[in-house]
């Protein structure tokens, strides 16, 4: 897909966007990053453009709309659109603005409606989009207005993956599991460990944090350097124990368009018990899993090195961990979440726990009772990832650190003695790297960034990487 460059003027403070990408691009070579893009206006106008309007973003699951009827309201980019399932089970992306006038036709959050209808002047749309009904219609129009041509705008592209439903704006891009690729791999291992797979716990929790988006979307990359520092204050009162180890046990998976993953090496740690996040530790889990739908390396990815963390490009992320309960034993929960852009620096951050279909009541509650507890917006976790993410931002919008030119030092591992070379014997698609310690999983998710922006090609094949 190719998107025109466009040209900005330029002020005694301010730099023409295509002149501060080059000079990102300049930068990465020394795997250094100008602070600006991270709270800049000029860039975040240029991201809703250039990534949000031109690629594959999830918009919710399936679990979400199982009946037809059923909508939820959400967001691509900047722009409210409502997700539905109308009469013949098909699922619809719609844009949330009315062809009259623009007012948003839906004012619910979620819901079961066969039709929406604008409030302003009241004009009528099916679920599936077509414009239905006009208000004296005959006095105001003389004749019925065509539904397909007046209909409410629909996303070029609707597909879903394990439940997963991504829409695109435009038609130029590649088919949804092609754009995946080895994160489609890694979807696949962490949500059908059983047939029946998972469902939403809940609707999301959603709450304003004063952070930009990539910063949260590169932290959830796999960021696990943070751990023994930001959340030092865990240990310190015996909820979890051994964060000084992290990087060494940690596990890395780069994938092609910047969709990245970060596990740890669960059974090597802790022992053999410990397998699938944690689940064989736990009774009532691992007897309900089948992996035979798996590949080999799947199979063992699952077993003892998973995915703790990941980011499907350009915001969606993922976290499952063993979580320590307040009122009884440990569990296990899985949060998908969305980095949802606001302003620059400010994005709504929307947090789904997610369940097994096979799980009873009992037990499907204390699993979102332990991702609360850990991600939700009171989480232990969370307040300390979401207080520091505001110092990224705040940086890049500093006066004197933008007259210094700041750059932040992705140089993590340059020098280091520890091995972060490409696992040249992992037989998974993408790069596999058996060490936390680096810098490289950001800088993957960051070049799709960059590649985004400068309006370069998605890539459809796993790539093979550049290891630095």
């Amino acid at each position: 897909m190719t998107i025109t460059n466009e040209s900005h003027s330029t002020s005694a403070f301010g730099t023409p966007l295509d002149v501060l990408l080059d000079r990102v691009e300049k930068d990465m070579q020394e795997d250094l990053i100008p602070a600006e893009i991270f709270n800049n206006d000029e860039v975040f106008r240029a991201e809703m453009e250039r990534i949000f309007t031109t690629t594959w973003i999830f918009v919710a699951h399936e679990s979400e709309i199982p009946a037809a009827g059923d909508f939820v309201q959400r967001k691509i980019g900047l722009d409210p659109v409502i997700v539905t399932r109308d009469g013949k089970g098909g699922i619809n992306v719609l844009s949330n603005y009315c062809r009259h006038r623009g007012t948003q036709v839906c004012q619910t959050d979620a819901g079961n409606s066969r039709f929406f209808t604008c409030p302003y002047h009241g004009w009528t749309y099916a679920n599936d989009g077509k414009l239905v009904g006009t208000p004296l219609m005959h006095r105001a129009y003389g004749e019925p207005l065509d539904p397909n041509q007046w209909g409410l705008k629909r996303a070029a592209k609707v597909d879903s993956r394990n439940g997963f439903i991504f829409a695109s704006l435009t038609d130029d891009v590649p088919p949804l599991d092609e754009w995946l690729g080895g994160a489609g791999w890694m979807l696949d291992l962490i949500t059908a460990l059983h047939p029946d797979g998972m469902r939403v716990a809940g609707p999301p929790e959603r709450y304003l944090v004063n952070g930009d988006w990539k910063t949260a979307g590169e932290n959830f990359a796999g960021d696990v350097y943070h751990l023994p520092t930001l959340h030092a204050s865990i240990q310190e009162v015996d909820l979890i124990e051994g964060l000084q180890g992290t990087c060494e046990i940690g596990r890395t998976y780069e994938f092609e368009n910047g969709h990245t993953f970060l596990g740890h090496a669960w059974t090597e740690a802790i022992g053999p018990s410990f397998t699938h996040w944690g689940y064989g530790a736990i009774p009532g889990y691992v007897e309900h899993f089948d992996l035979s739908d798996l590949d080999e390396t799947q199979q063992f990815v699952a077993e003892h090195q998973p995915p703790t963390v990941g980011t499907i490009f350009p915001n969606l992320s993922f976290i499952r961990i063993f979580s320590p309960l307040p009122d009884g034993p440990p569990g296990v929960f899985t949060s998908f979440r969305q980095w949802q852009p606001v302003a620059p620096g400010k994005l709504e951050l929307w947090s789904w726990q997610f369940v097994w279909n096979f799980q009873d009541a009992q037990s499907a509650q204390r699993d979102y009772v332990g991702g609360q507890y850990c991600f939700g917006s009171a989480g232990l976790y969370e307040q300390d990832d979401t207080v520091a993410w505001e110092g990224v931002q705040r940086a890049a919008a500093s006066p004197w650190m933008r007259k210094e030119g700041l750059k932040f030092n992705y140089q993590q591992g340059n020098n280091s003695p520890v091995d972060q070379a490409p696992d040249p014997n992992w037989p998974g698609p993408g790069i596999h790297r058996n060490t936390g310690y680096g810098e490289h999983v950001q800088f993957n998710f960051l070049r799709q960034w960059l590649r985004a922006m400068k309006g370069e090609q998605v890539t459809a094949t796993t790539s093979e990487g550049t290891p630095r």
